[in-house]
């Protein structure tokens, strides 16, 4: 192998002074703490963003002390100050490998910033470069206290969230606030321990903010196991959510099964809505005897009472209805004699709904419909307010119709954003997406158009009034890069698709290319993060966490293993939501 021969004279100084090197090591003062064996080299290139250094070492180097190792932080003396560079690749320079000699070798690093000291005898990390090394700069193993000045928050309060991979002793945390407030995303395989992380942020985080509410998306129904003492429940049992709480697209997208509606049935579907809302509103008289002789009290027969509808705000776009007369609009459209509408298109649509109605699996949507006035129960229910210690909503989406998933989201982040208008600052809302990527896919033409628009400007608009985002997803690469974009913090785990990663560079901006080379191989539970929430980028892995601590999939749970299997009825019933 022929060797650079910028490198080949580098390379014999580096290996004949030794001893010079060793001599050099006093301008570093290191810690008492600090081992002794620090693995000298020389800086013998530089450029604006990186950094070659010659080195010499001496059989293998095995175990945590190697301190030439892939995604290892080094730091490169300069007296007052030292630059810390991370390594991201490594070379022999001569062929073959001495096990007993000593084996000249190449360290390319990326420079990250410098640690400079304060008069106080304390030191502070400044991302960027004021002073460059000259060529022959002392290079070293970083010291345990410029490693903590490299990934400390300065002012500003952090959680401990887990313990840098490079320095187990060494807490990694967060901003919980910039974490929150200017969104996050979590990204990773699957089985990498996305969701035990996420648990784990969501607990710092309701620790940290008195006022915060969560709202997760969980399309696995697992969350609800992680936060037995301060979380509520919500599934297809016991959700009661409107129909006429709605929008139109969002209710035609449940009545036509999510396919495109044509402009006829819009009309006929958006006048008959008209038309009831106008009734339960108008309180004529033979509509007051109907109520009397009803069962469950449809509406108020106090006429002068103030109804939703003639309130401001997004109270008064959830204004009720009641099916029995949608029925009877479309009916009376049926028997005119001077047919505006095919019947044929008119019957169409009252069979829809009729069989709607009559399902049992949509039964949060109809039940107790015509029993609630206002939509004030739907947000005490689901916004916890008050939240009487439970501040965190799990909302089971597994068991819903898969027709009806996306106009819930859909419906639930507009709630979302609207809550935290109303609130003035009085409650801060945090909504986690599972599987993010079902709800903003990359293809504009695919997922719904109102829960996109939904989220999005949550992602836009919602930290200047206290509604923040969350994204979890296995595949980044299918997720809408708009949307990623506006999540400033993001905890990359490992994530083997070319694809992905590349979404993820086209993304963020504050990723180097060298750190996002460790994402195919990164352990278990560990994570690269940057952004606004931390420091600097920095490689972590995750606390542990107690097992009861740790989501786990409906049915699959810790103390399933002896449950009998139901029988054949059983199944039946709660396929059809019985």
């Amino acid at each position: 192998m022929l060797r650079p021969a910028r490198y080949s004279a580098a390379m014999q100084y580096s290996v004949s002074d030794r001893k010079h090197f060793e001599a050099d090591v006093s301008p570093d003062r290191r810690d008492a703490s600090q081992s002794p064996d620090r693995s000298l080299g020389r800086v013998v290139s530089c450029s604006g963003a990186r950094a070659t250094i010659a080195a010499t070492v001496f059989g293998p180097a095995l175990g945590p002390n190697n301190i030439w190792a892939v995604g290892r932080l080094i730091s490169i003396n300069l007296g007052e100050s030292r630059i810390v560079g991370m390594v991201y690749q490594m070379r022999v320079m001569n062929p073959g490998w001495e096990e007993s000699g000593a084996n000249a070798i190449g360290i390319e690093v990326e420079l990250l910033g410098e640690v400079v000291d304060r008069p106080d005898g304390s030191c502070r990390f400044q991302s960027g470069i004021s002073t460059y090394p000259p060529l022959g700069a002392l290079a070293h193993r970083i010291r345990s206290r410029d490693l903590a000045a490299v990934h400390d928050l300065g002012g500003q309060e952090g959680a401990e969230i887990g313990t840098l991979s490079q320095d187990g002793a060494i807490p990694a945390t967060v901003s919980v606030e910039r974490l929150l407030s200017r969104h996050f995303a979590v990204l990773g395989t699957t089985g990498v321990g996305k969701s035990s992380a996420v648990a784990l942020l969501l607990r710092k985080a309701v620790a940290a903010k008195p006022n915060l509410r969560v709202l997760i998306l969980d399309p696995h129904n697992e969350y609800a196991h992680a936060f037995p003492e301060n979380s509520v429940r919500i599934d297809a049992q016991t959700l009661d959510l409107p129909f006429w709480t709605f929008r139109f697209d969002e209710f035609a997208d449940i009545v036509f099964r999510g396919r495109p509606l044509v402009e006829e049935e819009a009309e006929i579907l958006r006048e008959v809505i008209a038309v009831a809302r106008s009734r339960y509103r108008s309180g004529a008289a033979h509509d007051m005897a109907r109520d009397l002789g009803s069962s469950v009290l449809k509406r108020p027969l106090d006429l002068g009472a103030r109804r939703p509808a003639e309130m401001g705000g997004a109270a008064g776009l959830a204004v009720p209805y009641r099916m029995v007369d949608l029925f009877a609009a479309i009916d009376e459209l049926i028997g005119l004699h001077e047919q505006r509408y095919p019947r044929t298109a008119l019957r169409s649509l009252r069979v829809r709904l009729e069989t709607l109605h009559a399902d049992p699996r949509y039964g949060f949507l109809f039940a107790h419909a015509n029993s609630i006035e206002t939509i004030a129960p739907v947000i005490g229910q689901i916004f916890r307010v008050p939240h009487q210690g439970r501040r965190v909503t799990v909302f089971q989406l597994a068991g819903l119709p898969s027709e009806v998933v996306n106009a819930v989201a859909s419906s639930l982040a507009r709630l979302a954003f609207d809550l935290a208008i109303s609130s003035r600052g009085g409650y801060e809302i945090l909504l986690l997406c599972e599987e993010a990527h079902r709800y903003v896919p990359h293809d504009p033409s695919l997922g719904f158009a109102p829960t996109r628009h939904a989220i999005a400007r949550i992602a836009r608009e919602g930290r200047k009034y206290g509604a923040y985002l969350g994204i979890v997803t296995q595949r980044p690469g299918e997720l809408d890069p708009t949307i990623l974009s506006q999540c400033s913090t993001v905890f990359a785990m490992r994530l083997a698709n070319d694809a992905d990663q590349q979404i993820i560079r086209a993304a963020i901006a504050d990723a180097s290319a060298s750190t996002l080379a460790f994402l195919p191989s990164i352990g278990n539970r560990e994570a690269i993060a940057f952004g606004e929430a931390v420091a600097t980028t920095m490689r972590m892995r995750f606390l542990d966490q107690r097992p009861e601590e740790l989501p786990a999939m409906a049915g699959h749970g810790p103390g399933t293993a002896g449950r009998p299997e139901p029988g054949l009825e059983e199944l039946v019933a709660r396929m059809r939501g019985l």
